[in-house]
């Protein structure tokens, strides 16, 4: 038998913490709003093993952001292996009407369900307007209500991203507080993206905070427009940059095998790795689409500034 001051047998008791009072109070931790539209992560370029757990890695970290989170992953190019985006919001309506269909069996008293099914967010640095275009297409040709988002930069975040990429690959320095440097570090930055000039401009964006953190020169280029990356990289080094780096403003699945190291012997510099699934680019996707909601989203704050 236990006592409001705990057991009588001895053993510990765990009791419910009170919330704390007043202006330094934790927030109530937000979940998912009940009977919410998916969150359908729209991977492009070629599916493989390594798309998908990419994939999986970036949708993994939306759910542990936001518990309860109904999130899947449509390929823009699936097959029977990889389900389609189309597939994919087809399904998530044949659950939502049968959800309805038994709820309305058992009795209750509910409305029949409206607004979007899906929150398409296209698994996109940059704005590829030709990628986009499928992806509204394949959206269309489902035949079901969702909305589709941006797509996830510019942004701090990437920014931050990108610096960690340089870092791993001994291209920056990681860490400017404690004065770590690097021998290898680049003093020039070619920022490599997809999509035309409307890429290369919202790179830029992302580009000028990347410069920030390192205090070397950055400039965008596209990947996919003959000898763009080579016209930058010698404009970096009639600017004085001497010891260049290719950072890709790309996630990796809409990255051409091959067009990231022929871009950097192109330019005659090393390359660190595509952004991969960076722990910002979950966030960021869970970003847009608690803002395609309306609900507060959770904290997209990265790691220390460097």
């Amino acid at each position: 038998m236990s006592s409001p001051t705990g057991p009588a047998s001895g053993l510990p008791v765990r009791m419910p913490r009170p919330r704390q009072a007043g202006r330094h109070r934790r927030p109530e931790p937000l979940a998912a709003p009940e009977g919410a539209p998916a969150l359908v992560l729209a991977v492009p370029g070629t599916p493989s093993a390594a798309t998908r757990s990419l994939a999986e890695e970036v949708v993994s970290i939306a759910r542990s952001e936001l518990p309860g989170l109904d999130a899947r992953i449509g390929y823009l190019d699936g097959d029977d292996e990889f389900p389609t985006l189309q597939s994919v919001l087809a399904h998530a309506a044949e659950e939502r009407t049968a959800r309805f269909e038994q709820a309305r069996a058992a009795g209750a008293d509910v409305s029949e369900p409206d607004g979007p099914v899906g929150i398409v967010v296209p698994l996109l640095a940059g704005p590829d307007n030709a990628l986009l275009r499928r992806i509204r297409q394949a959206v269309m040709e489902s035949r079901v209500a969702a909305e589709l988002t941006d797509v996830l930069g510019p942004h701090p975040l990437l920014a931050e991203a990108l610096h960690v990429r340089l870092s791993e690959a001994g291209l920056a320095r990681a860490d400017r507080a404690r004065l770590f440097t690097v021998a290898t570090a680049a003093d020039g930055i070619v920022l490599a993206t997809v999509g035309g000039e409307d890429a290369v401009q919202a790179a830029g964006i992302t580009g000028m905070l990347l410069a920030a953190r390192l205090a070397v020169p950055v400039m965008a280029a596209a990947l996919d427009q003959e000898g763009s990356i080579a016209a930058i990289a010698e404009e970096l080094r009639a600017s004085g940059s001497q010891q260049l780096a290719l950072a890709p403003y790309l996630i990796g699945p809409e990255l051409d095998a091959g067009l990231l190291d022929a871009a950097a012997k192109e330019a005659g510099c090393s390359a660190a790795e595509a952004l991969g699934p960076y722990p910002a680019i979950g966030k960021l996707a869970l970003s847009q689409y608690t803002t395609a909601l309306g609900i507060a989203p959770p904290q997209t704050q990265g790691a220390p500034a460097f």
